[in-house]
Parts: C-alpha cells; structure tokens; sequence
C-alpha cells in the first residue's frame, strides 16, 4: 500500500463516518472531501471541481425540473384517476396497480417526485376503497424506488455508474439497457409484495367517508380525549378582555377551537374578540397543564416592594444588549424561559429602531441588530458580553428606561401559601414567565434572601417570592382560576360535524423548508388561520407542546380551521394534503400545460433513443422547454431541484477520480479477488453486490455509486471480463429498501402510513432478498459475461 492509496482510504473512512454519525450535512462533508482532495494533491483543482459540469450532474438537475413539470400539470392527477378505475377495490389488485405506475412513472421522473405526486392519490384511493394507506403507502415508496432501475435516467446512481463507465474507457450504458433486469426487478417485487409481503405491513383501519374520516382522524390523534369547554362566569375579571389577553393560548399551548355565544357557534374565533359573560369555549389542549398554571393564582400580593427595588438594584443591573449579526438568536423566538437558562437574565423589552415591545415578548422572532433590554446580575452580563451572541452589552440610564422603554412594572412581594399546591413546582414548569412576562427575581426563604434563582429552583410552602410585572397580569391569572371547567363537549356544540370547521391530514412535501422548524415559528394562525393540534410521528400521536415540536420529514399533520381557509393549503408547495378539501382536485389541477409536458417528456426519450441528442443536452432542451411553454416557472423550476444531491454527488465524485487514480480500486479489488477471486467471477460479483447493498443502510446511494464504481470496475478487469454485468449488479444492489432513513420516499411515506421504523425492517429484509434473487438470476441472461477486449 502506498502512502497516496492509504492518504485516499483514510479521507473515505473519515467520510463515511461522517456519513452514518450526521455530525455534519452530507452535501457539506462532500465539499470537504472535494476541498481536501485539491489540497492534499491527490487530485487537480480542475479535477476537483469537475463533478460540477459532470454529465451526470448536469442531467440529474435538468431531470428534477422535467419531473417538476410534469406533475404542476396534473399528469399524476389522470393516473390517479385511473388506478381506482383499473383494479377496483381489491387489496391485492390495488397493490399490483399502485406499484406497476409508480414503478413506471418513476422509469422517467424523479423517485421522490413520483412519490409525492402519488401520495395524495393513494391516500384517497384508501379512503374510497377501506384499504388500510398503511397497506399500499410503503408499496408505493418502495416501487418508485425500483422503478428507476428500467431506464438510464431513472435514478442518480444509474447515470453516475454510467459515467463511471464512460470515463474507465468502456461503453457506457444507453437509455434502456437497464430495462430487461430493471422491469423483471420491479415485476417480481410487486407479486411478491401483493402476494405475500402485504402481510408483513400494519394494518389501521380508515374512515369510509367525508364525515366519517373526518371522526376518524380525531379518533386517531385522540383529540377527543384532550377537548374540553370552559364558561366565562358572570362577574370575571375576563370579562371585557381579548383571547389575547387572556393569555388561555400561550399559557399552556391551549387552542381555542371555537366560541359559542347564546346558541350561535364561531369556530377559531379571532384573538381579538372580546369576552362576554357566559360564554363557552371549546379548547383542545391538556388540562393538567393549565391547571397547574391556575395554582399560580393562589399566590397572595402582600405589597409592593420599592425599598426592595433599590436594594437589588445594588446587585441586579439593567443593561442593552445589541443581537450580533451571526447569532444563533437571529430568527429565533424568544423564550423566556430557556433565554434565562442559558444566559442567567431575563429579558425586559426589545427595541428594534423606534419600536419598543413590552409584552408577549415570547412571540417574538428576533433579528440581528434588535436592541434587548435585560436584567442580571453582575457577573451573568459578563459572562454575556463574552457569549458571542451579542455585538454590544451597554448600560442603560434613568432617562432612557423612562423615556425610550417606558416601564411600568413593579415589583412585588407574593406569599406562597403553606398549603399551595404550587409547593415542589419551579416557574419554569408552570410557563409563567412565557404567558405572562412575569420575571422571578428573588425569594425569601427562612430569613435568606436568594436573588436571580435558577428557572429549575423549587418553591416551596411559606416562601415569600419577588416578582416583577404588571398588576393587570395577576388580574388575568385570577380570571383564569374562575374559569368554569367542563370536561365534555356541549352536544349541540357540532362545529365538526357542520361546515364551519374541519380537519385536514398533511405531510411535509420534499425539500420542504419547514423541515427542522419549531412549529411556534411558522405562524400558521396568521398565514392562514389554521390551527396544527396533533403530529403523527413513529406510529404515534403528539398532542402536548405542540408549539415547541420541531417538525421533521415524514410527520403527519393534523391541522384544524374553517374549510374555506384549509383549502388554501392546496397551493402551499411545502405541504402535501392527505385529505380531500372542498372539491377533489387531486394532487394538482389539470392544465392546458399537461399535453406540452408530455410532449416535451418523450422528445426527450426519442431524442436520446435516435442518438440525435447526448442525454444531459437532451434533458436541459426538455427543462427549457418545460419553463417556456409555462409548465412551470422559473421560479419553480430552481425550487424543484434537490441541490443538496447536486452538491453531494459533485463533491464526491472527485473522490471516485482518486480511488481510481492514486491505485486505491486496484488495491481494494486485489483484497476481494484474494478472498473470492478463486471461486469465479460470479461469487465477486455477489460479494461487491452485499457490500453495497448493507452499506445503503447508512450511507446515500450515489455516494456509495461514486465509492463502489471504480471499485467494481477494476475487479472486472482483473477477472479478464467486460465491467457491465457487474455495474449493472452494484445498479441494483444500490437501491435503498431497509431502512425508513435510507432514501426520502422512505421518509416521506412514514407519517402519513402510521410507520414505526422496524416495519421496514420486516418488509425491507425480504423484498432485499427477492431482489437480490432476481437479479442474480437475470443478469447471466441479459447480461453475460463477456471476455474483456483489449
């Protein structure tokens, strides 16, 4: 081993590793590995950066904005249609149908946009047929995968072992070439998965009906158990005051479904409506938790405290702290509590230019530059200044908390009664300083005086606790105590069961931005007037804290509001609706646009078929064309392209260059020739094929297309045979069928079918092995070995 062939293997390894930890992105480990191979030398600058105008790379992009345009014009929505018509309503027939047009479709168009274009129709066709979704949506996942095994352009991996090829100095493949193992793969897969492998998936019971799906989806996130109507009394102090006001949303994460007012129901009612004496309101939340912020009433105001205020103001400063433009804070919400658990302050105002917020800070998104107002002790603004988080710590002057923050809060001392049952909870438990902007800033405990508690501090009976806010704040909290809890839904109270509101079943779509945000920054209310109350995820419901959930890829969501406003999610390109609102209009409206785009598709398959085009000239014709002729927008067009792929398979394929160049493929094919080379080519073809097959488990398929290709290509060689039948084995073998986090089809079905992450274990392992069957019995027929020529 020389030392360029152990330098080459160490950078895999390392990242590889990267790879199955996700320490960091895969697209940013694949710049690293470019930028490391042009400074070690192992390949040229020019070599590095050569992945970017690859052929295959150029093809991948412009084939994300054909598939694109073929389904904005509704192409999915006709084959949808036609699915129901051809195989009824048979588990078994669904299942063929299902596979055989996702496997097909995804022959031409891009896996993950095959999936998402059916999704949506699967889900309805569920519906209409009582066929478990969770019986056809892994089919479907599954069968987009293996039906990019039948053409070139099918998947990524196919066109960069392709390239692989060409650039070895072998005949690349062509267009069909991988249809005769491709469509036997695929054929096999689907009997076997209709026949038997249906019987390995869970079964959930759907709705068989409008109505009673939308029943059946509260059944199933169990809303019902978490709704329950509170009555405004008579005398409340409530009374007068705005939803907003009241703080009974950001309190606890309650939502308020809807108002009934003397018989008449408004469903999502606006938070400025104001309260009347004896209404109702339908809330959907936990009880527990807004009970426990109703202990807070209890406390007893024994006096403000002045003398007091001059005491801490000796060892509690007031000082600005300017946001620094590179913060992690910028676009985040600010959180009372988990500010002051970081940082040891509490935040008192922010002022951005002329505008100063005082109140429901907690809903705040910050930006760089907002000017924050906090309070702290000495060491804790020292400590701050040094955070990196802020460009500036200043101190803050009478005149200016006067004249420019204006504040008005005061400082009291509250009594803990011996008894409470606030006794052994924490502020930070009870979310009293998100809902009410009330700051702790001390206790008195057996004579002691403790300023700035931790936000995990036990209080306990007798405690005499020094709160700084506003008086009109402890109104409110009182008001929340007389609130009239009623555990049932009032009877006439049928908001669901009338057109005033519904439910609507979603998922993230692909690349979707809203994947890894916190669901309080997405301000569905004011986009959109809809409310999110449950989260399907790993083959359960999360009811609690949904504000705080981090959405991820394969969540279901369970979202609420007037049926007009939840039709508007239909043109929202980050969602995929589940349900049917309003009018079914399938997965996109069909368009005068549909029959260019299908026209524009197959010029650019007999284009290629008659050699008149290369492939990757011919697929950026078809993406113009497809923008021009108004299939879809510019706009559109750049949003439909998986750049995260593109930077990931343009930065490892430098790597391939030097696995082949530094001698590594010879070495590492010499290894496995040692160990099975003495059995015959077949056994190293099934060895190269295994070993690719466990490593889609944790690693992207076109990395490991990148990895294994010059790999595989040497160890033909030094059999003395033709490398095709064995790249076009490592094809197969790269088809990613285990694991839910292996390929985003995967993902992409998991919330919506009810999944948990072992289901595609049982039927994953299996289908692999019938796979792997196939195509070891296929590729001797359609692709023998043939002597090497030189």
């Amino acid at each position: 081993m020389t030392f360029e062939i152990a330098l080459v293997l160490a950078i895999l390894l390392i990242a590889m590793a990267l790879f199955i930890s996700e320490i960091l992105r895969a697209d940013l480990v694949a710049l690293l590995v470019l930028v490391t191979l042009a400074i070690t030398g192992l390949v040229t600058p020019e070599s590095a950066i050569s992945g970017f105008s690859n052929p295959a790379v150029v093809t991948i992009w412009a084939m994300y904005i054909l598939s694109e345009g073929l389904t904005r014009t509704g192409i999915g929505n006709i084959i949808g249609r036609q699915v129901i018509a051809i195989a009824g309503r048979r588990e078994v027939a669904l299942i063929f149908v299902i596979m055989l047009t996702g496997g097909l479709l995804s022959a031409f168009m891009n896996n993950i946009g095959v999936a998402a274009l059916m999704l949506p129709v699967v889900v309805e066709i569920a519906r209409r047929t009582e066929v478990p979704p969770s019986r056809l949506l892994m089919p479907l996942a599954f069968s987009t995968l293996l039906g990019g095994l039948i053409t070139l352009i099918g998947t990524p991996p196919n066109l960069l072992i392709s390239n692989a090829l060409g650039q070895a100095g072998h005949a690349p493949f062509q267009l069909f070439d991988f249809a005769p193992v491709g469509l036997g793969v695929l054929l096999v897969a689907t009997l076997f998965i209709a026949l038997v492998g249906r019987f390995l998936l869970p079964r959930r019971d759907p709705g068989a009906d409008q109505q009673r799906s939308q029943r059946n989806l509260r059944a199933q996130y169990g809303l019902q158990e978490w709704t329950f109507t509170m009555r405004i009394p008579e005398e409340s102090v409530l009374v007068g005051r705005t939803l907003a006001q009241t703080r009974i949303g950001s309190a606890v994460g309650l939502i308020v479904i809807a108002l009934e007012r003397r018989g008449r129901v408004d469903a999502l009612p606006s938070r400025n409506v104001e309260l009347r004496a004896g209404d109702r309101l339908v809330v959907q939340g936990r009880l527990d938790r807004f009970n426990e912020l109703r202990r807070w009433s209890e406390l007893v105001i024994e006096r403000e405290a002045p003398v007091l205020q001059d005491l801490m103001s000796e060892k509690i400063r007031l000082a600005e702290a300017a946001v620094a433009d590179d913060s992690k804070l910028v676009k985040a919400l600010l959180r009372h509590a988990e500010f002051r658990s970081e940082f040891s302050v509490n935040v008192l105002a922010i002022r951005r230019k002329d505008l100063v917020r005082r109140v429901n800070l907690n809903y705040v998104p910050l930006r760089a530059g907002d000017r924050l107002l906090i309070q702290g002790s000495v060491e804790a603004l020292e400590r701050l200044s040094s955070s990196g988080e802020f460009s500036e710590i200043a101190p803050v002057s009478e005149s200016e908390l006067r004249d420019t923050y204006r504040m008005q809060e005061r400082t009291f001392v509250v009594r803990v009664p011996k008894e409470s049952q606030l006794s052994g909870s924490t502020l930070a438990q009870s979310r009293l300083g998100d809902a009410f902007d009330f700051r702790l800033l001390g206790f008195f405990r057996e004579g002691r005086l403790q300023l700035m508690p931790e936000s995990d501090e036990v209080i306990l009976g007798g405690d005499l606790l020094l709160i700084q806010g506003r008086p009109e704040d402890l109104d409110v909290l009182r008001g929340l105590q007389e609130l009239e809890i009623q555990n049932r839904v009032a009877p006439n109270i049928k908001i669901f069961e009338s057109d005033r509101l519904a439910t609507v079943e979603s998922t993230l779509a692909p690349n979707s931005p809203l994947a890894g945000r916190r669901v309080d920054e997405l301000n569905l209310r004011e986009k959109y007037g809809l409310e999110l109350v449950a989260i399907w995820r790993s083959g359960g419901a999360i009811r609690a804290d949904i504000e705080r959930q981090t959405l991820q890829f394969g969540d279901a969501l369970l979202l609420v509001g007037p049926r007009q406003k939840l039709a508007l999610l239909r043109d929202d390109p980050d969602l995929l609706l589940l349900t049917q609102v309003g009018p079914a209009t399938g997965v996109a409206a069909i368009t005068k646009q549909a029959p260019y785009a299908a026209l524009i598709m197959l010029g650019v398959v007999l284009s290629v078929l008659a050699g008149f085009l290369p492939i990757f000239i011919a697929a950026i014709l078809g993406a113009s064309l497809m923008i021009i002729s108004g299939c879809l927008n510019i706009e559109q067009a750049y949003r439909a392209i998986e750049w995260r792929a593109v930077f990931l398979i343009a930065g490892m394929l430098p790597l391939g260059i030097a696995i082949e160049s530094s001698g590594a493929a010879l070495w590492v094919a010499s290894l496995i020739m040692d160990s099975l080379g003495q059995y015959g080519p077949w056994p190293v073809i099934i060895g190269l094929y295994l070993m690719t097959a466990i490593g889609t488990i944790a690693v992207p398929a076109t990395v490991l297309a990148v990895l294994m290709s010059p790999i595989v290509i040497s160890a033909s060689v030094e059999l003395g045979f033709s490398p095709q039948t064995a790249m076009m084995a490592l094809a197969v073998a790269c088809t990613s069928l285990i694991s839910p986090i292996s390929h985003p089809a995967n993902i992409l079905v998991m919330g919506p079918g009810g999944y948990r992450f072992v289901d595609y274990f049982r039927l994953g392992i299996p289908l692999s092995i019938i796979v792997f069957i196939t195509a070891m019995l296929l590729l001797p027929i359609t692709w023998p070995l043939d002597p090497l020529i030189d």
